[in-house]
């Protein structure tokens, strides 16, 4: 037990809303570049779940220890993991669950990269709601280069993210794209100095800060729904909703009221 709680580390970073706190996850490998092996899925999706039940933490933000983000997985421990076919199948299962669990959640989640996002890393990452990239990123699927086939999501969720004509390049070459090329394909969202990287995490967690907890949730849930749905399906969603938040939350009738009244309105997540 004391050997997992190693794997991962976390912190809440105070935000500028009093009482309100960004989650900040860190992978905690860094001399094996933060591998995600079972055991740290399951301690991931842990630490997660409790993220996810604290109402102070508005966003929550992932990251690497050392000099890379993920590596992506335990290749070692594959060469035994990948011949017992129920408990491969079961960690795979896992990785799934726990990247799906993300796109749930209330808060929205960003991936801070630094250095090397590789294979599982790039899974994590494209669970994520969006990413930033230190300058020293190096961003790709990689699955190729050592025969391997993606099984967290890459080969699935990449050509969602991304034009699939691009996404296909990098999964069929296991090109890693350096900081700037990510940016320019579309995977992250800005480029910092490396020592800039939480500073921006925190920049953007301020941002959330200000606005409804729950007006957040709905339009994560309305975008992350919606964009596996038909167009039509995904509209009709969108103003069910819409209709709902509108007619029953406390706080968009308190965004009007702030408007019209010219003050700053007070959010309470319901």
């Amino acid at each position: 037990m004391e050997e997992e709680k190693k794997r991962v580390f976390v912190e809440k970073k105070s935000l500028k809303v009093a009482d309100q706190y960004m989650g900040l996850l860190t992978l905690n490998r860094p001399k094996e570049l933060n591998p995600l092996d079972w055991s740290t899925v399951k301690e991931v999706y842990r630490v997660l779940e409790d993220l996810a039940g604290d109402k102070s933490v508005r966003v929550i933000a992932i990251t690497g220890a050392g000099k890379a983000f993920s590596a992506g997985g335990d290749m070692k421990g594959y060469l035994t993991l990948m011949k017992d076919e129920v408990n491969f199948k079961s960690f795979l299962n896992d990785m799934c669950s726990m990247c799906k669990f993300m796109g749930t959640l209330a808060q929205p989640i960003i991936a801070l990269v630094n250095g090397y996002c590789v294979a599982g890393g790039i899974e994590l990452l494209l669970a994520c709601d969006f990413a930033y990239a230190a300058t020293s990123a190096k961003i790709g699927d990689g699955h190729a280069n050592f025969g391997q086939v993606g099984g967290g999501g890459s080969n699935v969720r990449l050509p969602r993210w991304i034009f699939p004509q691009r996404a296909r390049e990098l999964l069929f070459t296991g090109r890693l794209l350096n900081a700037q090329e990510a940016l320019e394909w579309g995977i992250v969202n800005r480029v910092v100095p490396d020592d800039k990287l939480l500073e921006a995490g925190l920049e953007f967690a301020n941002e959330v800060a200000s606005k409804s907890p729950l007006g957040v949730k709905v339009i994560k849930e309305i975008c992350n729904r919606g964009i596996n749905m038909e167009l039509d399906d995904a509209l009709h969603l969108e103003i069910l909703e819409c209709h709902h938040y509108c007619l029953t939350s406390f706080d968009c009738h308190e965004g009007l009221l702030a408007f019209s009244e010219k003050r700053q309105p007070k959010f309470e997540g319901r």
